[in-house]
């Protein structure tokens, strides 16, 4: 039998901050450790390019510095897919 999925994704246009630990993160996280579900979470950069278009050169250390956020709050790439949309 499959297991369900969740897909999630967050655009890389700043840093983080206590919303997104609250509104998206913790609850990524507890997904994840349930283990009811096969977690899919992405880096939506081209997502980002809709609201930032003119200025696109921050997207990258936007990307990354949101990528080590999400493993500071406890996702982890043994028991969840990472990835940056933009690399598929």
């Amino acid at each position: 039998m499959t297991q369900n999925r969740i897909l999630s994704g967050m655009r890389p246009t700043g840093l983080l901050h206590l919303g997104n630990l609250h509104g998206a993160l913790g609850n990524w996280v507890e997904l994840q450790e349930s283990g009811k579900y096969d977690c899919f979470y992405f880096v939506a950069d081209w997502h980002a390019i809709t609201s930032e278009y003119s200025s696109t050169e921050c997207i990258k250390d936007n990307t990354i510095n949101m990528v080590i956020d999400w493993l500071a709050a406890g996702l982890d790439p043994k028991k969840s897919t990472l990835f940056v949309q933009s690399h598929l």
